[in-house]
């Protein structure tokens, strides 16, 4: 990366995101930021909804979503340079909810401190380089198969989403109502975005999302109901966490959670999107994966202090890759879009999920690249790849999908007589991965 302060300032920035080397651009990077934030923008309206039945202000979530969506997308892109957004996540937000507020009758004060303990404890094991060697442990045999999962993952939240798929208490899943409208709309959007791509359009599935939203409005499926909003709200959560209260009651599983969920989701998310995207070296390793790990823990950190739940990188950042995005420019985009949001956040309620579906199950599909290169015929391989592969999307969790993997793996080696061949790590987050599902209960 070679630039000198005479250059003019575009040519030193396209240096500094090495654009030459990813065969990039400005365009296919905006276009690229742009299509991540419109198909993750959901969580500015989903995220504060269900922190609200947390007894928080709704309002005040809505700004610390956006601001620290903005803020960790602005790290993950400026100091890491990976098209990777980061916001408040979902599973860990209804978590924080539903069984730390609601089910053990903690303040959300307290459960904001704990974010915070876990927030700062990511920092402290990425700075003595825990984390990374965690990263580095992952067997690269098994990346294929994380990217593969998360794809049907991703796929499996847009068919849901879409209202193509619906749960069925004999069958767990079945074919949704497909005389629902809907579910119709999100039919033409996957048809409408699918044409695009195989006629090879530039920003195929940002024109899908906007066309289906826009038909939407159209034929009056979409109902948009502006509501007031103030940035000055953010005060009623902001600096309101209570650390003492969290340490008093020692919330020592509470914090394990959201530690141990977030960092093997962020993990599994990084190998999957960096999988798509090209960005491993030839020795399988992740470049800058100490400033990735910095940039999400920083915006934990400011999330818990701002007044939300984890946050964490988002699966849905594979969209802005599949529409070209390579370098930290599409994360900055998306970042300036969540700064947007602050302002015109009920905005972001007249795209229907109806539009981001189909864009959701595209990338899936695209995803699925991967599987070809697992080794189907060693069973040493294919059996760990296979149980992380269908793991991720039927627990709807990425770091079950690793633990299957990690456990599978490590118990196959040691069977053929290979034990020396597993790294030592491997070994100890096996025994973690076994300790998590007896002590937490699929927690």
């Amino acid at each position: 990366m070679l630039y000198s302060r005479q250059m003019p300032i575009l040519a030193r920035l396209e240096a500094y995101f090495e654009f030459q080397r990813l065969g990039t651009n400005w365009k296919t990077e905006i276009l690229a930021g742009l299509t991540t934030f419109i198909t993750m923008a959901y969580i500015v309206l989903v995220n504060p909804q269900i922190l609200h039945e947390a007894g928080m202000p709704l309002a005040a979530v809505t700004a610390a979503t956006c601001i620290s969506a903005a803020f960790g997308s602005f790290m993950m892109g400026a100091l890491a340079r990976y098209p990777i957004a980061l916001a408040p996540g979902m599973g860990l937000n209804a978590y924080f909810t539903y069984t730390v507020v609601k089910g053990m009758g903690i303040p959300w004060q307290a459960a904001l401190g704990a974010v915070f303990i876990s927030g700062a404890a990511f920092l402290i094991l990425t700075a003595v380089g825990i984390r990374q060697l965690i990263v580095a442990a992952i067997p690269f045999e098994l990346y294929a198969a994380v990217a593969a999962g998360v794809g049907l993952f991703i796929a499996f939240i847009g068919f849901r989403n879409a209202g193509l798929i619906a749960p069925h208490p004999a069958t767990l899943v079945t074919l949704g109502n497909l005389h629902d409208p809907h579910t119709l709309l999100a039919v033409f959007g996957l048809l409408a975005t699918s044409a695009l791509l195989a006629r090879r359009v530039p920003a195929a599935m940002l024109i899908g999302i906007l066309l289906t939203a826009g038909v939407g409005i159209a034929t009056g499926l979409v109902v948009w109901h502006p509501q007031s909003y103030s940035f000055l709200d953010i005060s009623a959560t902001a600096l309101k966490l209570d650390v003492g209260a969290t340490l008093r009651l020692g919330f020592f599983e509470i914090v394990f959670v959201f530690l141990f969920i977030d960092m093997f989701d962020n993990i599994g998310t990084l190998v999957a999107v960096g999988k798509r995207a090209g960005l491993f070296d030839h020795a399988h390793a992740i470049p800058r994966v100490d400033r990735i790990l910095y940039a999400d823990a920083s915006a934990t950190i400011v999330g818990s202090l701002t007044g939300t739940s984890t946050v964490v990188s988002y699966i849905e950042s594979a969209a802005g890759v599949a529409a070209g995005g390579r370098s930290g420019v599409t994360a900055i985009v998306t970042g300036a879009m969540f700064i947007a949001a602050l302002f015109v956040a009920p905005v972001v309620g007249a795209i229907p999920a109806a539009a981001t579906a189909p864009a959701l199950i595209v990338v899936g599909s695209l995803m699925m690249t991967a599987i070809g290169e697992v080794n189907w015929k060693d069973p040493e391989v294919s059996i760990p790849g296979f149980l992380t592969m269908l793991a991720i999307p039927l627990t709807f969790s990425i770091a079950n999908g690793l633990a299957f993997g990690f456990i599978a793996y490590t118990v196959l080696k040691v069977a053929r007589g290979k034990f020396r061949q597993v790294n030592w790590l491997v070994y100890v987050l096996t025994l973690l991965f076994i300790a998590r599902f007896i002590y937490l209960k699929g927690a």
